[in-house]
């Protein structure tokens, strides 16, 4: 990671989410197993493996549990959103992992403002990436936003 500042207890949050579901495309263990091994091993753990000790629990839960019930929803949702010439098949599994996340807060949790969401799985890619990613990301999951939840986004 870079010089960027402590994250949040949501954003903790929402990067073991992302690591949980990354793991979980593998196919080797379910959403429950993944879930469990976060919680009761992986706390405190520190690297990509790993998620904080005062992460937002709940959050991390619900982002994993209610993407991974919710995959082909939000892949079409997502793959809608794709460029012309992208399809769901060429995205790398980790932004795979990263705009499932974010389209499942988009699409299902409508206690968090779209830009929040929509900047927190930016923030997220910035931490693995720093190249193009980033900035695909941000229109995806800003396309995903205009398309479900359009009237939040009128300034």
């Amino acid at each position: 990671m870079s010089d960027r500042p402590s994250p949040s207890r949501r954003q903790a949050a929402r990067l073991a989410a992302v690591q949980a579901l990354y793991q979980w495309q593998e196919g080797q263990h379910g959403p429950a197993e993944i879930i469990e091994q976060f919680l009761g091993v992986r706390t405190g753990e520190t690297g990509e493996g790993g998620m904080r000790r005062d992460a937002d629990r709940p959050l991390f839960k619900d982002v994993v549990e209610g993407t991974t019930q919710h995959k082909e929803e939000l892949e079409q949702t997502v793959s809608s959103a794709l460029a012309e010439d992208w399809t769901w098949a060429r995205v790398d599994r980790l932004v795979r992992a990263i705009l499932l996340a974010g389209a499942y807060e988009l699409v299902h949790r409508r206690d968090v403002p779209p830009r929040v969401a929509i900047n927190e799985y930016v923030e997220i890619a910035h931490a693995f990436y720093d190249q193009g990613e980033p900035s695909f990301i941000n229109s995806v999951l800003d396309r995903v936003a205009h398309q479900v939840r359009p009237a939040e986004l009128v300034k």
